[in-house]
């Protein structure tokens, strides 16, 4: 299999990934009833599958450089995995602009749970990672979906986070407020926030971790990475549900937000309504709110169930993208994918202006409709150019490019 259709396939997922980013902030809403099923399957396994996307897509660039650590939606070009200042210098920058972009559109409409900050302190978080061997960093990458889940459970009360609080992301407004707004920032990115690393960098190393052992150009490897992540997503989300719904789950989860969060009772479903008021963040209240797999719980469940998501995705993309007749169908989503960095800022920057507040079926298929048509074309249009891949990773490329030496 050809690198180009392996890699076709990556970025087919990452481009879906993309369309459930819509979907959740566009979209008619995610409720449990009709079409609405459909929002409901991609909010909080968008950008879970994004940020896995990110770690198998390092892994890969890793493969064919030993250098690279690319960013949202790029197979390259990066830091390093020696540590010397001259290839941490792409690593730094990268970061750079992925913070500045993110705390910027965070900052121009609170509307929407902007994840480039986060991204930034991913990739810095998983630098040293990389350098572990294939053995080590898969069995780190298997304790962080259970250490993250716990450690923000117990470290939440330590914050003032027990009950609510959490669920923020961070902008610019609060590097305005000095060393407080600086100390808020890095707490809500490691801890306290939307996507914090401490429940996210899990699926980044997960993603690595994948890239390693599973090389997708063998058919049959594929085919397994696709039916065993479709198994562990079954599995992780099925065994929520018989914690919460058969094992009496849910009437302790209901006690304990009697207690701590008595306005959510008079809600049709009071755990969700908590849920809802954290961004999915879960509280610190009860050990139970660590079975559930809703989204954005950031219970080690949900983040298996993801992890597994996303694995299927991988494998069943890169299968499609054997063939030929399929290869051509998946254009269009495959260049949304490769430049997904590009789309996301585009669709928050029209969030923050002519569509926002916009919420429906029509917005969002105008949405995913321009996205892709826009893509395709724009891959078209610079077939031979390095522009290709977008224009922001074009900037990021040029900016992370190594100086020539006079």
């Amino acid at each position: 299999m050809s690198a180009s259709n392996r890699l076709s396939g990556v970025d087919a997922a990452r481009g879906l990934a993309v369309l459930g980013m819509f979907a959740v902030h566009v979209g008619p809403g995610a409720r449990p009833s009709g079409a609405n099923y459909l929002v409901l399957a991609a909010d909080g396994r968008a950008p879970a599958v994004f940020t896995l996307l990110a770690g198998f897509s390092l892994a890969l660039a890793q493969r064919q450089r030993p250098d690279a650590l690319p960013g949202p939606g790029s197979e390259g070009g990066g830091a390093g995995r020696g540590g010397a200042p001259g290839r941490l210098r792409p690593l730094l920058i990268r970061c750079a602009v992925l913070a500045a972009l993110g705390l910027s559109l965070a900052a121009l409409w609170p509307g929407i749970l902007v994840i480039l900050t986060f991204f930034a302190l991913y990739f810095l978080a998983a630098e040293p990672f990389t350098r572990l061997s294939t053995r080590a960093l898969a069995v780190v990458a298997a304790a962080g979906v259970v250490v993250g889940p716990l450690l923000s459970y117990v470290l939440g009360p330590l914050f003032g986070v027990g009950a609510s609080g959490r669920g923020t992301v961070p902008d610019l407004t609060d590097l305005a407020r000095g060393w407080t707004g600086l100390g808020d920032v890095l707490r809500g990115l490691l801890l306290t926030g939307a996507y914090p690393v401490v429940t996210y960098l899990p699926y980044v190393l997960a993603g690595m971790a994948l890239g390693r052992l599973c090389d997708v150009r063998e058919k049959a490897v594929a085919r397994r990475l696709a039916l065993w992540g479709a198994a562990v997503a079954a599995a992780a989300y099925g065994s929520a549900w018989l914690a919460t719904e058969v094992l009496g789950g849910r009437q302790r989860l209901l006690a304990a937000i009697a207690a701590h969060h008595p306005e959510a009772m008079a809600a049709g479903d009071p755990v969700r309504a908590v849920l809802a008021q954290q961004y999915g963040a879960i509280p610190s209240t009860s050990w139970d709110w660590l079975l559930l797999a809703s989204p954005y719980s950031q219970t080690p469940l949900e983040t298996l169930g993801n992890a597994g998501v996303g694995a299927a995705l991988i494998g069943g993309f890169v299968l499609l993208a054997r063939g030929r007749r399929a290869a051509r169908l998946l254009r269009p989503l495959t260049a949304l994918g490769a430049m997904a960095l590009s789309a996301y800022v585009v669709h928050a920057l029209v969030l923050a202006g002519p569509a926002n507040g916009a919420a429906s079926w029509g917005a969002l298929a105008a949405f995913c409709a321009v996205a892709l048509a826009s893509a395709w074309g724009w891959q078209r249009a610079w077939a031979h150019s390095p522009l290709r891949r977008g224009p922001l990773e074009h900037v990021l490329r040029l900016a992370t490019a190594p100086r020539a030496r006079a």
